[in-house]
């Protein structure tokens, strides 16, 4: 199994500013064993799989309404924008990953969330 650089210490980083969620559109099954490696000291609890997207033009759409926060608050970052197509004004776009050993993307983010961290409505700002 192949984890993106960065990936642990991404999660423990922006768990410092946000409440941490892992939504991917894999099935549970598969996800939770390495969800569990990705993080191991439990910061991101909330975990959302295949069966929390929304099948859409037959795609799986991460819908962030069903988290059930505030959507100023929300913060997807994915690889790929039809992920999070219902809530473009909260998604933030990274490059996909396949087996780099010396890619940084994630860490890259960290600046930028930090500052996200700071404000009342992500949004305006994320656009």
């Amino acid at each position: 199994m192949l984890v993106r650089p960065g990936c642990q210490e991404f999660i423990i980083e922006v768990g410092k500013y946000f409440e941490v969620v892992i939504f991917t559109a894999s099935l549970s099954k598969y996800a939770i064993p390495l969800m569990n490696i990705l993080d191991p000291t439990g910061v991101a609890p909330q975990r959302l799989f295949r069966e929390h997207c929304t099948q859409f033009n037959g795609q799986f759409v991460k819908d962030m309404s069903r988290v059930g926060r505030r959507m100023e608050d929300i913060i997807i970052i994915d690889n790929s924008p039809n992920s999070y197509q219902f809530q473009p004004e909260n998604g933030m776009p990274i490059l996909s990953w396949y087996d780099d050993p010396t890619d940084n993307e994630l860490m890259r983010f960290v600046p930028s969330l930090r500052l996200l961290a700071q404000v009342d409505d992500v949004r305006p700002v994320i656009i």
